[in-house]
């Protein structure tokens, strides 16, 4: 299958969140393998919402820490989420993706499976292990997320990254908006906001360049999607702070039982 590996959003932000594969597979090289299951007990089930979901951006980040182990992309079917705006800007250059609570909501995501130095990999690119990092890991625990992989049971729960600074609303403060794609939430946000015109210029493909360029000015784009009140929580919250206190069944092991 042939799967743009040089079209990685960390090398042309507008391409966020970069071409998801259309089936389940083995990301081995630049190849998408058939898979010979759907669950892997010994991997870590992180559910992708952005561009973790796209095979460039994956083995980019791969790559970059001389990883070249395969990793099982499964498509599947969540319940209970869906895919919201991060309330930070990237040094990436972008507007990311974040995962938000929606009860009722059915969207088709990919469960990515990585071993431990996978997962250390996509944490760090994440920024799970800084103090200030942008995203959390939380486990997310069935039945509040029912993720049932294409033709198999639904599984026990995953991993997901919940945004540390919050999630962007939809005009009504305590409702998450869904991400459009990059070129059409730049162009909104732009729009909206002659601070953020200051800052980062007229069009999508200044604010890119722009916040490539200037990790301070990313901080400050953050700082200001907060101060124009776009800014809600997540819903997601609580499965972070459970975490954190070790609370039982919420994931503080780095591979949760699946039995």
């Amino acid at each position: 299958m042939a799967l743009g590996l040089a079209d990685a959003p960390r090398e042309n932000p507008l391409l966020y969140p970069g071409a998801w594969p259309r089936e389940s597979g083995l990301l081995d090289g630049d190849r998408l393998l058939p898979l010979d299951r759907l669950v892997y007990e010994d991997r870590a089930p992180v559910l992708a919402v952005g561009s973790n979901a796209c095979p460039a951006q994956l083995r980019h980040k791969l790559d970059e820490a001389g990883l070249s182990s395969p990793v099982p992309m499964v498509k599947c079917r969540v319940h209970g989420l869906d895919v919201g705006v991060s309330a930070h800007v990237s040094r990436l250059g972008y507007v990311s993706a974040s995962p938000v609570r929606a009860p009722g909501a059915v969207r088709e995501l990919f469960v990515i499976w990585l071993d431990a130095e996978q997962l250390a990999v996509v944490d760090a690119s994440e920024g799970v292990p800084l103090p200030r990092g942008n995203f959390r890991r939380a486990w997310l625990p069935a039945p509040d997320v029912r993720v049932e992989p294409e033709g198999g049971p639904a599984l026990p729960g995953v991993f997901g990254y919940v945004n540390r600074h919050g999630v962007l609303h939809d005009g009504s403060p305590g409702t998450p908006r869904g991400h459009p794609g990059q070129r059409a939430l730049l162009t909104e946000l732009l729009l909206r906001s002659p601070r953020l015109r200051e800052l980062f210029g007229g069009t999508p493909e200044e604010f890119c360049a722009r916040a490539r360029a200037d990790a301070a000015l990313c901080a400050r784009g953050t700082r200001l999607l907060a101060e124009e009140q776009w800014v809600t929580a997540s819903g997601l919250e609580r499965y972070v702070r459970a975490q954190q206190t070790g609370s039982p069944g919420t994931g503080s092991s780095l591979f949760p039982p699946f039995t």
